[in-house]
């Protein structure tokens, strides 16, 4: 990276009700924001509502530093209700028609997809035919440089997602992030029969031409396959508060170790590490001790 680049994450910015309080999330803020803590320079598109909660974003985002590129459109600004279970894990209630599902392509996101050197984005925001259709035309932007890398975070929520999305998605990425039940679906989905999770894995790597296939499973442990090598490490146990975010700061932690040279095991080492801390602090975005950051 001897030139300035981008790293993007685009797609949902909304406000986590929690138990506790309301607090920034969406998987693409959380992730511009950890890379951000990694020295790179991540930047979160999306849309807001001209609303009080799309003020507050803007506050937050300035307050922590955070780059961003966000439409003002006439819909409110996102939210999703969050309980956790007993484990610290949370489940969504995901508002419908909100801003983020009208993110229109600007000329800035065009001159911003020639300076970006990595995207990520995942299956949620694709949701509504309008911000599928600016993500889409982000992403293949983007990957008009070869050395791009392109990370498509699977993320499924509840009904939002469908076969010619994921497929579209998968189709464009080099790098796919998902956890364990998300493979199952995507299995099923592309008619992958085998039962063994290895080959499930390498499967689907032959099947969409993907450099880096990772896999979370939640407390046992996590993968990270690139067709001929294999990385396994198992989840530190730690004090969990609770696992918001914790998947987001794993995939920017694996995106900036890589962009800086890094190899795929030390990337997945620093991955684990990133996502363990987060789960021991409350909400999606905490500061991250310089121990972590320092690469």
């Amino acid at each position: 990276m001897d030139k300035k680049t981008y790293i993007v994450g685009i797609g949902e910015v909304l406000w986590d009700l929690l138990p506790d309080g309301s607090k920034p999330g969406g998987a693409p803020a959380n992730f511009a924001y950890h890379i951000s803590q990694f020295g790179l320079d991540g930047i979160v598109v999306s849309a807001i509502g001209n609303d009080a909660y799309g003020e507050d974003l803007l506050h937050v985002y300035e307050e922590i530093g955070l780059h961003h590129s966000l439409a003002r459109v006439g819909y409110p600004t996102g939210t999703v209700a969050v309980t956790l279970d007993a484990a610290g894990i949370p489940q969504y209630d995901i508002t419908r028609n909100v801003a983020w599902d009208h993110i229109p392509f600007t000329p800035e996101l065009s001159e911003l997809a020639e300076t970006t050197s990595a995207v990520c984005f995942g299956s949620l925001a694709q949701r509504s035919p309008e911000s599928r259709e600016t993500i889409i035309r982000f992403v293949k932007a983007v990957a008009h440089n070869p050395s791009a890398l392109i990370v498509f975070d699977g993320n499924l929520r509840q009904d939002f997602y469908d076969l010619p999305t994921v497929e579209e998605s998968l189709s464009l990425c080099n790098i796919l992030k998902i956890n364990d039940e998300e493979l199952t679906v995507f299995c099923r989905l592309f008619g992958i029969s085998d039962t063994d999770f290895r080959k499930q894995c390498l499967a689907l790597i032959e099947m969409f031409d993907l450099k880096i296939l990772i896999v979370t499973c939640g407390a046992t442990g996590s993968y990270v396959f690139t067709g001929d090598t294999e990385s396994y490490i198992p989840t530190p146990r730690v004090e969990v508060a609770d696992t918001v975010g914790a998947g987001d700061s794993f995939t920017a932690a694996f995106v900036a170790n890589i962009l800086k040279g890094r190899s795929v095991t030390e990337a997945h080492q620093a991955a684990v590490r990133t996502s363990a801390y987060v789960c021991t602090r409350h909400g999606a975005m905490p500061v991250l001790p310089s121990d972590i950051t320092l690469i």
